[in-house]
């Protein structure tokens, strides 16, 4: 074997060693990425078991005070009274109802313009649409607040002359409004995902656009489509509804939500570890768990649909 052998077999040597090297990189870099993926998702569940350990560590001290049945049975309530009562219902009631408004003007709004951007508007008008909605996603909540007290309010006030000045109505509508670019964009995203050969499907019974859009894509898109944004809104509860819990379904009175105490309480000067303070985590538990109650809720109704269609 002469000189010229040699350099070339150290040559192909060195550039396996080059080869093994780059791919042992590869591998170590792949590895550390998936370690900070899985970190990254493994916090995101750490924090979300530290915010329900916190609020069942110091709603487990609240109990201790206050019973489970006077929480969940008594009509008032009146925590930072002299006569204190620890009725969670008023809250609760004001939260649905104030949720409730609001889906019924989110929900049908956002779900149109779902299926106009879906299924009608071409592809240069929907890039102009879209941000333009998530625009209004970006208006702060207290500016909302005061939208819905100093101008929904005196205009519903027309049409119903003993409206009062604070009332859910005009705080669901306004909410329902804030909504609807989470609620349209979450749907026209999930509708858009529907296969094309389902509406080609469509289509080739002879049904027309808006028959395969209503009968066809959204029940498909069923499990995508956004409802719950509702629930958690503070801001403008607190501004438009009033602060002053109320055991009413009546959407024209005015009432408090769990957020909107959890608000008023925390601005004040109240003392850590007395009972109104945490009262504040007790009515937060209550809305985790309303929050989850919805969240089972919409499972079995995207589940009923999709055995339906």
């Amino acid at each position: 074997m002469d000189q010229t052998d040699y350099v070339g077999a150290g040559d192909a040597a060195r550039a396996a060693q080059e080869l093994l090297s780059r791919r042992a990189l590869r591998r170590l870099t792949e590895r550390a990425i998936e370690a900070l993926l899985f970190l990254s998702a493994l916090s995101s569940v750490g924090i979300t078991v530290g915010i329900v350990g916190i609020l069942l560590y110091e709603s487990f001290t609240f109990f201790e005070h206050v019973s489970i049945v006077e929480f969940l049975t008594d009509t008032q309530w009146t925590v930072l009274f002299a006569n204190p009562h620890y009725g969670i219902m008023p809250l609760v009631t004001g939260t649905a109802v104030t949720s409730a408004v609001a889906l019924l003007v989110a929900i049908p709004l956002g779900t149109i313009i779902a299926i106009y951007l879906s299924e009608y508007a071409n592809r240069r008008l929907r890039e102009i649409i879209k941000p333009l909605l998530e625009l209004l996603s970006a208006v702060p909540t207290v500016v909302f607040g005061y939208f819905a007290l100093l101008f929904v309010t005196p205009l519903l006030q027309k049409v119903l002359p003993n409206l009062s000045g604070f009332n859910m109505l005009s705080a669901g509508i306004v909410i329902g409004i804030m909504i609807v670019p989470y609620v349209s964009s979450l749907s026209e995203d999930a509708m858009k995902a529907v296969p094309v050969h389902i509406r080609e499907g469509s289509y080739a019974m002879g049904a027309t656009r808006l028959q395969t859009a209503l009968r066809v894509i959204v029940p498909s898109a069923f499990s995508g489509i956004g409802f719950s944004r509702a629930v958690g809104e503070t801001m403008v509860v607190a501004i438009a509804a009033g602060q002053q819990p109320n055991l009413t379904l009546n959407p024209t009175e005015p009432a408090a939500t769990i957020t909107a105490y959890i608000v008023q309480v925390s601005l004040g000067d109240l003392p850590h570890g007395s009972i109104a303070y945490q009262s504040i985590f007790a009515a937060g538990l209550t809305l985790m768990f309303m929050t989850l109650a919805f969240n089972i809720a919409g499972y079995l109704l995207r589940k009923r649909y999709r055995e339906i269609y």
